[in-house]
C-alpha cells in the first residue's frame, strides 16, 4: 500500500467495480492518509484522527464492494458487520465493541500467517527431519517409540552401525522427496483440542465471558492423540507443529495488535437502520439511539479488552454505508455525525453500467458461469447482443419491481443458464453460443408477467 498513489489505488479499484468514482477517490485518498501520517512525527502523528467515510446508496452499486477490495488491496485487518447485529447494552444482542475484538483476531490471523510464511523453509526442513524420526525410529538416539507400516528394511537398522543408519536414512530422504514413499502409512502424534467451555455472559459483558472461556481452556489443555495417516499428510501436519514451535504468539499478538490499532478498518453496513428519526416513537428508535449511543465511543476513540490484550480504537478507520431510503445522515445524533465527516454518495447504476458489470471487471458473472460450465467440458459464449439484452432487462425488472442494483444480474443470468447448468454432464464437449434470441426466450413469461417476475427475478 506504501507503493500506491491515489491515482494508482483506483485504477486497483477499477478492475473490479464499475463506475462509482467519486466513491473510489475518496476511499483512495483516505487510505493514502493512513500512509501519510506513518511517516509524521511521532508527537503530531497521534494527533490526527482518521477522516471516517459514509457511503450513501441503494442496495447492490457497490459500497461494500468498495471497501473489501480495499482492505485486500491494503493487506490490512478488515471485518465487515451490519449495524442491525448491535443492540443497547442491557437488551439481549452484540455489545458493539465485540467488532472491534472481531477486527482483532483477524489482524492475528494476518499476521499469523504471514509469520508462517517467513518460516515456512525451516518448518518444511524440520518436518521432513521428524518424519524420517517416524519412519526410521532407530535411526537416531532418541526413538521416538513409531513405526513405519510397510518397510522391510526396518528389522536391519537395528544391527546396523551408526554410518549404516545415516546412509540409510539419507536414501529414505531421496525415497521421500522423489514421492516413492507417498502411498505408504505412519502412525503420528497430533494434539486434539478438547471441547471448548463456552460461557453464557450478560449482555454487555461479552468481554468477561471471553476472559473466563479462555481462563478454562488453558486449565484443560487438548489431548495428544495416535493417528494413522498417509505420509504426504503426516508431513502436512508436521509443517504445521513446526511452525507454531518457531512462531512466537506473544509477537504476533503484539504486531496484530500495533497493526490493527494503526490500519484496522472497520465497515459497518446499514447504519442507516439505526438511524431512527426522532418523533417521540416506541421502543424501537429508544434502542436504535442507545446503539448510536454506544458506538460513539469506539468510533471516537476508546480502550477495548480483547483476548490479546487492551486495543485503542483511536486510529482504526470506520466506513459505513447504508442506502438510507427513509432516513438520512442527518437523523443520526449528532456526536456520531460528526465522528464520520466524509460523506459520499453512489449513483444508481442503470443498462450501460450492467453492461460493463457483464464484461469488463476480472470476476464478471460472464468468465465465472463460463469457467463452472468448462468443468464439464461445456463451452459457452455470450454474443455482445445478448449481455445487452440482460443489461436492458435488468434495468426494467429493477424498474418495475425493488431496485436491487447489480445483483439483479445474478437472478437473470441464473434464470437464463439453469437449464444449461443442469444438462452440462450430459452435453459434454458441445460449444454453445448465447445470443439474443436465446436470452429473449429465456425470460419472455417472467418479463411479460410483472407479478411473476417480483417473485422470480
Amino acid at each position: 500500500m506504501s507503493n500506491l498513489t491515489p491515482r494508482e489505488i483506483v485504477s486497483e479499484l477499477d478492475k473490479f467495480i464499475i463506475g462509482q468514482a467519486d466513491a473510489k477517490r475518496m476511499v483512495a485518498i483516505a487510505m493514502r492518509n493512513r500512509w501519510r501520517r506513518q511517516q509524521l512525527p511521532p508527537e503530531l502523528r497521534d494527533e490526527i484522527a482518521p477522516k471516517n467515510i459514509i457511503m450513501m446508496g441503494p442496495t447492490g452499486v457497490g459500497k461494500t464492494e468498495i471497501a473489501r477490495r480495499l482492505a485486500k488491496l491494503a493487506g490490512c485487518p478488515f471485518f465487515k458487520v451490519e449495524a442491525t447485529k448491535f443492540t443497547e447494552v442491557g437488551y439481549v444482542g452484540r455489545d458493539v465493541e465485540s467488532m472491534v475484538r472481531d477486527l482483532m483476531e483477524i489482524g492475528v490471523n494476518l499476521v499469523r500467517k504471514e509469520e508462517m510464511d517467513k518460516v515456512k523453509v525451516k518448518a518444511e526442513k524440520h518436518a521432513e527431519d521428524a518424519l524420517l524420526d517416524i519412519l526410521l525410529p532407530n535411526s537416531k538416539p532418541q526413538s521416538s517409540g513409531m513405526g513405519f507400516f510397510g518397510a522391510s528394511s526396518e528389522p536391519q537398522i537395528e544391527e546396523k552401525p551408526a554410518a549404516d543408519a545415516a546412509s540409510t536414512r539419507e536414501k529414505f530422504r531421496k525415497m521421500w522427496r522423489e514421492g516413492k514413499l507417498d502411498g505408504r502409512e505412519v502412525e503420528i502424534e497430533v494434539t486434539v483440542q478438547g471441547g471448548g467451555v463456552e460461557i453464557m455472559s450478560m449482555p454487555g459483558m461479552e468481554g468477561m465471558g471471553m476472559q473466563v472461556s479462555d481462563m478454562i481452556g488453558k486449565m484443560f489443555p487438548g489431548k495428544k492423540k495416535t493417528r494413522k495417516v498417509n505420509i504426504r499428510e503426516a508431513y502436512e501436519i508436521l509443517i504445521q507443529q513446526e511452525s507454531d514451535k518457531l512462531i512466537d504468539m506473544d509477537n504476533v499478538a503484539e504486531l496484530a495488535r500495533e497493526r490493527v490499532e494503526q490500519t484496522g478498518i472497520l465497515f459497518l453496513d446499514e447504519i442507516d437502520k439505526i438511524a431512527g428519526k426522532h418523533d417521540g416513537g416506541g421502543s424501537a428508535d429508544v434502542s436504535r439511539e442507545g446503539v448510536q449511543r454506544d458506538l460513539l465511543p469506539v468510533v471516537e476513540g476508546c480502550v477495548v479488552n480483547t483476548k490479546y490484550g487492551m486495543v485503542k480504537t483511536d486510529h482504526i478507520l470506520f466506513i459505513s454505508a447504508g442506502a438510507f431510503h427513509y432516513s438520512k445522515p442527518s437523523d443520526l445524533i449528532p456526536e456520531l455525525q460528526g465522528r464520520f465527516p466524509l460523506r459520499v454518495e453512489l449513483s444508481s447504476l442503470g443498462k450501460d453500467e450492467f453492461y460493463r458489470i457483464l464484461t469488463e471487471p476480472q470476476n464478471a458473472l460472464t468468465v465465472q458461469y463460463k469457467a463452472l460450465l468448462e468443468t464439464e467440458k461445456l463451452s459457452i459464449d455470450f454474443s455482445k447482443e445478448a449481455l445487452e439484452e440482460v443489461a436492458a432487462n435488468a434495468q426494467k425488472i429493477n424498474e418495475d419491481t425493488e431496485n436491487i442494483g447489480a445483483r439483479r444480474l445474478y437472478t437473470i443470468m441464473e434464470r437464463i443458464l439453469s437449464d444449461l447448468s443442469f444438462d452440462a454432464p450430459d452435453r459434454s464437449g458441445e460449444t454453445i453460443l448465447i445470443d439474443r434470441e436465446y436470452v429473449k426466450e429465456k425470460l419472455q413469461d417472467v418479463v411479460e408477467d410483472r407479478d411473476l417476475s417480483r417473485y422470480i427475478l
